[in-house]
């Protein structure tokens, strides 16, 4: 299989997953939640979808349990909707990327504070 249609497929179903959680299941669990990515594997057979959840991690936790729930009916209007061979079996992940992109940036933040501090009380010390 090519990598530019191992692309399409994972956008049109990244796509369609998205419109399917916000226009048709109606669950509280799934508030604020986004389809970041899909990964498919090479004979098509099995995808990863990834999801992101503005909130603390017991949000996340319940919209995956809310995505699993619906992963039937989900995988029917895939189905449905984009014509393939086989119909993946899917699997939702937590995408962890934006928490550990936020703590790379802190680490980076506190890293320049303490320069700071260093260069300031450095410069107090000298005498000229």
């Amino acid at each position: 299989m090519s990598s530019q249609r191992a692309g399409r497929v994972q956008e049109a179903i990244r796509q369609e997953v998205s419109k399917i959680l916000h226009e048709e299941i109606r669950d509280p669990r799934l508030g604020f939640l986004t389809i970041t990515g899909v990964e498919l594997t090479n004979d098509l057979r099995y995808a990863r979808i990834y999801f992101s959840v503005l909130g603390e991690d017991k949000k996340k936790r319940l919209a995956l349990k809310g995505l699993n729930s619906a992963k039937g009916h989900i995988r029917g209007l895939i189905g449905d909707r984009i014509k393939l061979r086989y119909v993946p079996d899917i699997e939702f992940k937590i995408d962890e990327t934006l928490a550990r992109t936020q703590h790379i940036y802190d680490l980076f933040e506190k890293i320049k504070k303490e320069r700071e501090e260093d260069a300031g009380s450095n410069s107090g010390d000298k005498k000229t």
